[in-house]
């Protein structure tokens, strides 16, 4: 395409006289806000440990009491958007949350949506809109826009899980606020859902105002399928999606999620994406290769990649890995 005018190519007195009248000239910038061919992303490719991360999780939890924090957090924060702007991508949000024994987060509701993905520990759990769901390792529970939501812990040990929220299109819009609430009344256990694999109950119970019929998706049963599955699929990555069992559309309305098996020794290739994306490894060990950069992923460290990466796993290891992905692929599909 032709090379623009550059802004320093005006006189100025003309560039003066437009900042004074809150004007801006569109084509000194043309070429940046509408690149050609792709889009210049200011998400990099970054990788967080996670045992960098326990430690100074845990001091956070000697130094600040709940009490005192609400939600006791260490954000994710990718440097191609500023670390002060609390971003993994454009979209997502990425923070490692602890809980410590007897410890209870307080009840409130926010217009961001929330996932938690349990990294470590036992006997916590989310209470959503009544719902107690109990947290184990791997499992996926929703906290959706506009629904109240508290954690508490019976445990002895320190949980941690990692927060996955559109906190900043929500920001960005204008949009973010919370409220806080009373301890909730539990109305349902959360220990059995009732949505099987292929079957769901004759009786819909959809939930009125909030269509979000299941909350926990427990990784027993997500690990299962994706065992099952390697069994019959000879190549290519095993992927599954979480979704909405009465609808099969996505869980959430503006994050996609799905969780990927690699065989031992396996390598795959993954197809090119217009959405960033997050990967959490559950289970395993994988090398990841986000474009030009390789990162080694052991159990509970989290990588993210911009759009348009050229990705590639490889599982150079005798046990098979499983991949917890966050991407942006709902919002662009509704845009």
């Amino acid at each position: 395409m032709e090379q623009l005018a550059k802004l320093e190519d005006l006189p100025t007195s003309y560039v003066a006289n437009l900042t004074q009248n809150n004007l801006v000239p569109l084509w000194p910038s043309l070429r940046n806000v509408l690149p050609p061919l792709k889009p210049i992303p200011h998400t990099k490719a970054t990788f967080w440990k996670f045992n960098d991360i326990k430690p100074l999780l845990i001091e956070a939890g000697e130094l600040t009491p709940i009490e005192k924090a609400e939600r006791r957090v260490l954000v994710l924060a990718n440097p191609g958007h500023g670390l002060e702007n609390m971003r993994a991508t454009s979209v997502i949000y990425l923070g490692m949350q602890l809980l410590l024994p007897k410890e209870w987060a307080p009840a409130h509701r926010h217009t961001p949506n929330a996932v938690r993905l349990i990294v470590e520990g036992e006997k916590a759990y989310t209470t959503v809109e009544g719902e107690k769901c109990p947290m184990s390792h791997g499992d996926l529970i929703l906290t959706p826009s506009g629904l109240w939501h508290e954690h508490g812990h019976d445990g002895d040990e320190p949980v941690i899980w990692l927060d996955v929220l559109d906190l900043p299109l929500v920001y960005y819009m204008e949009a973010s606020y919370v409220e806080g609430g009373e301890c909730q009344p539990v109305m349902n256990t959360g220990t059995k859902s009732r949505y099987g694999r292929g079957l769901v109950p004759t009786q819909h119970h959809i939930r009125a105002k909030n269509n979000y019929p299941m909350l926990r998706y427990p990784w027993v049963e997500a690990k299962q399928l994706l065992v099952d599955l390697a069994e019959t699929q000879s190549q290519g990555p095993i992927q599954v999606a979480y979704v909405n069992p009465e609808t099969g559309e996505d869980c959430q309305k503006i994050i996609g999620y799905s969780a990927v098996m690699v065989r031992s020794n396996e390598t795959i290739q993954m197809s090119p994406c217009s959405a960033a994306q997050v990967f959490h490894l559950i289970e395993g060990q994988l090398e990841l290769r986000i474009g030009t950069e390789t990162f080694n992923l052991e159990k509970a460290d989290t990588a993210c990649a911009p759009c348009f990466a050229q990705i590639d796993l490889f599982n150079r290891s005798s046990e098979p890995c499983f991949i917890f992905i966050a991407d942006e692929a709902p919002i662009q599909k509704k845009l």
